[in-house]
Formats: structure tokens, sequence, C-alpha cells
């Protein structure tokens, strides 16, 4: 049996037949089983995403934290790492790039909340725990600002990596899933980081996206175009992550970057498959929080 689908939330039924989702991108998972998908939460007043690196958020999220800020909800972004990696030139000046992947992470996290990319910033909603790209650790420093953030932000659903995908090689990823997993815990416990000013808080929600197992869909019809534009914004990031070639110009029409459209509203294609939905973005729910 299925189990029963937790309070407030929908309950879809997967196609029996047709294709199974493929890669592209950041996959759903292979290891599909009979449990209940669960389609869209509660729109949250308050949503924290915990990305591992600058772009993370946008890929694991974008359409959906779009299209919760699109009805009311404040949407806040915090990045672990200073992206310093994310790029393939050995010659990169890395201090140059860390600043670029910061600007261009408080670009996209303005257009998923609707505004013009060159709106004024809102440095209140993008914050950098700033740990070195590829070094992140789930250490008692690293956990105690994101337990920080949660109780300061006290966000209704919390999003971030699914720590337990398997065979996942970014050591980074693998240290963001268990870090944001350990700090809602901490964040939530009172006996737990005493030494903080902020009450302890409990999240309704916890989403967990690039699922391992997923058992939950957001319907993102709609806010496909807004998912592309803020993954766009990260244009450091082109060559290295999107496959997107250099042309010295913003060439929308490009073919690389037709194509890199033409992926993502695969892989919100896939997502929504899972609850018979034309686009979506799949995660790991958990409400036992």
């Amino acid at each position: 049996m299925c189990p029963t689908p937790p309070s407030g939330l929908d309950q879809r039924t997967r196609p029996r037949s047709g294709p199974r989702p493929g890669p592209s991108g950041l996959a759903v998972g292979d290891l599909l089983t009979d449990e209940a998908i669960t389609v869209d939460a509660p729109v949250p007043t308050v949503a924290l995403a915990v990305g591992a690196h600058p772009d993370d958020i946008e890929f694991g999220a974008g359409g959906t934290l779009a299209k919760w800020s699109a009805a009311g909800c404040r949407v806040h972004h915090l990045v672990l790492t200073d992206g310093s990696k994310g790029s393939w030139d050995p010659a990169a000046d890395l201090s140059e790039l860390v600043s670029t992947r910061q600007r261009e992470c408080r670009r996209a996290a303005r257009v998923i909340d609707g505004a013009a990319p060159n709106a004024n910033a809102r440095p209140d909603r993008v914050e950098f725990l700033g740990s070195v790209d590829g070094e992140l650790d789930n250490g008692p420093r690293e956990r105690g600002a994101v337990v920080a953030a949660i109780r300061r932000l006290r966000p209704d659903v919390v999003l971030g990596h699914d720590p337990w995908r398997r065979y996942r090689l970014h050591p980074d990823h693998r240290a963001a899933g268990f870090l944001t997993v350990d700090a809602v815990v901490a964040a939530r416990d009172p006996h737990f980081l005493t030494e903080l000013d902020e009450r302890p808080h409990r999240p309704d929600r916890l989403l967990l996206w690039e699922a391992d197992l997923p058992n939950h869909v957001e319907d993102v019809g709609g806010f496909e175009t807004i998912k592309v534009r803020a993954l766009l914004c990260h244009t450091s990031q082109m060559a290295s992550t999107m496959g997107i070639e250099p042309t010295g110009s913003d060439d929308s029409d490009h073919p690389s970057r037709r194509a890199f459209d033409r992926r993502v509203r695969h892989q919100l294609a896939d997502h929504g498959w899972l609850a018979a939905l034309p686009a979506g973005e799949a995660f790991r729910h958990i409400d036992d929080v």
C-alpha cells in the first residue's frame, strides 16, 4: 500500500506506461518505487535554500522558488562555498572569480524574486558562508552558521541537496546535504548551540533536490523560462557547467544556448512525468522535522 500523503499535499499516481525519466542534467534518480508521489506543498511564508555552490540552488529548485516568490513567499539563499574552483582556466584570478560568482548569485536571486537582473540588490536575501570550494566540511563552525541562519530567518521550508544520493562524486554536494540536514535538527533543539542569541526554530518541511528516491514534485509549469534566466545569470559557468560556447556577446540565439535551454526544459519534463505534470521539480519531501 502507498502511505497516506502528508496533510495539505495532493497525491498523484505515476504513469505506468511511456518512457521512464532519462538522464538530463540533474536526473531524478533511477530507483523509483511505488511510494506515493505528492504534489505542491503549501506555499511557505519564508523559504531557505541551502546550496553548496553559487548556481546549485537555481539548478535544484529555481522553478519552485520562483513560483513561491510569485505567490508571496520570502525566499532566502544560503551559499556554502566561495565557488573558487568554478573555472577550467588554470590562470584564472580566483579572487576575482569569487567576487564574480557572488554578483552572479545575487542577480539570479533577483530573477527568481521576480525582479529585473539589474534591479537594486537585496543583500539580505543572499548570504555566503565562504567555505573554500571543494573543501566544505560538515563541522561545528559550518553547522553553527547554518543553524544561526535557520533560527534567524525562521523558514517554514528548508531546501537543499539530498546527501543520500548514491554515487555522488562531488564532495561539496555530499557535505552540503548532511550539513543542511544536521543543522535542521540542531536548529529545532534548545540544547544545541545554546550560545546563539536566536531562539530555536523547527521548519515545517524539508525538501531535498537531486533526490535519490523522489517522493514529491512541485508543479513549475509557467516558470520554466524564469529558471533558465536565473541560471544564465551565472555567466562564468556557461562554458564549464552549461556547455554554452563563449561568443563575446549576449547571443541568446546561439545554438549552444538553445541546447542548454532545451536540456533544462527536458529535465523539468522528466521530473514532471513522475506526477503526470508537463513540468516539475522533484524532491525528497520530509515533513517529520
